[in-house]
């Protein structure tokens, strides 16, 4: 029933569209010429802000709204402020939660960016046959859902106990080569390892997706710059980082930013894993906990929320570079 009202509402909101783009183009068809230069830009605007308006805007309010609603033991709902936000800020868990969010954010983006400029470099490098072979094995992956993904690297971390046959891959190896125990990789929390372990599953997920772009951008880099570098005596290394990648800026700016937006509202990986136990929670988790779990829809929105506001920075830096980026040109 509920996936019926969402057809209806996406169906119906794309309808008033198209009927608003309908009633804006005849008004204009029946203005002179001097007011048909002046409406004509809102009969391609008018739908685009009435989906805006409909799907994005006020969607906003009512979590905003929402997050400041509190339930009761009877499920009752009342207004309560900031009653939401304070609880979860003194909360230690969500604290931890905000802290595995942070981590996630300084290594994911920076690694995904690194491992596709550094594939994307080398893989230029080769001939067109080698190069198109290598590059479609590193983009594979990004064929693959969140969830499939999160099942094959659930092989990679199995654990059984000592003594059984180590179905898991890497506990495989670690047996085979160190002969200790194996080790319970999903568990194990000491220095945020299966937190790293499981960034190693969204890392792997994009870094086609990097290497895609970064290969575009560095392929659009003119050639003679990087020979004017190289006849003034420049290595290959000072000619990368003092001649390409500035020039490449841009879609380094972009590639990190994306990862990064993806990186912060993630929630398939961790709950197909871990389900946010075992101090791998997120901020994408602790909503699902909230909403479904506990049945708190307050706390959930002040997760959302919270979740918005650390987005909007990187929006904004984003859309400034954007800017500079077309001064430039």
């Amino acid at each position: 029933m509920q996936i019926l009202s969402v057809l209806i509402s996406v169906v119906g909101g794309l309808a008033v569209s198209f009927l608003i783009y309908l009633g804006l183009n005849f008004v204009v068809a029946k203005t002179n010429t001097r007011w048909n230069a002046r409406l004509l830009p809102y009969v391609f605007l008018g739908p685009v802000l009435l989906l805006i308006l409909v799907f994005l805007l006020i969607p906003t309010g009512l979590t905003v709204f929402q997050s400041l609603q509190k339930t009761d033991q009877y499920g009752l709902q009342s207004f309560g402020g900031l009653t939401n936000y304070v609880s979860l800020f003194s909360t230690p868990s969500f604290l931890q939660t905000l802290l595995n969010n942070l981590l996630w954010i300084i290594v994911v983006p920076a690694v995904t960016v690194i491992i596709g400029l550094g594939v994307a470099t080398l893989a230029d490098r080769l001939g067109p046959t080698r190069e198109k072979t290598f590059k479609s094995i590193i983009f594979l992956p990004m064929a693959i859902s969140a969830i499939a993904a999160a099942s094959i690297w659930q092989f990679v971390y199995y654990y059984t106990a000592p003594g059984q046959p180590q179905v898991g891959l890497l506990n495989g190896i670690w047996t085979g080569i160190t002969h200790a125990d194996p080790v319970a990789w999903l568990q194990n929390d000491t220095a945020h390892m299966n937190s790293l372990l499981l960034m190693v599953v969204v890392v792997w997920l994009n870094a086609g997706y990097a290497m895609v772009l970064l290969s575009a951008a560095i392929k659009g880099v003119p050639e003679e710059t990087i020979e004017a570098a190289r006849i003034d005596g420049a290595s290959e290394r000072q000619a990368f980082f003092r001649i390409i990648a500035p020039q490449i800026r841009a879609t380094i700016v972009a590639v990190f930013i994306t990862v990064l937006i993806t990186v912060m509202k993630l929630f398939d990986i961790v709950f197909a894993m871990t389900s946010g136990q075992f101090n791998t929670n997120v901020l994408g988790m602790e909503f699902y906990n909230e909403f479904f779990s506990f049945n708190n829809p307050g706390k959930a929105s002040a997760v959302v929320v919270i979740l918005i506001l650390a987005v909007i920075p990187v929006i904004i830096y984003q859309v400034r570079t954007y800017r500079q980026q077309e001064v430039l040109r």
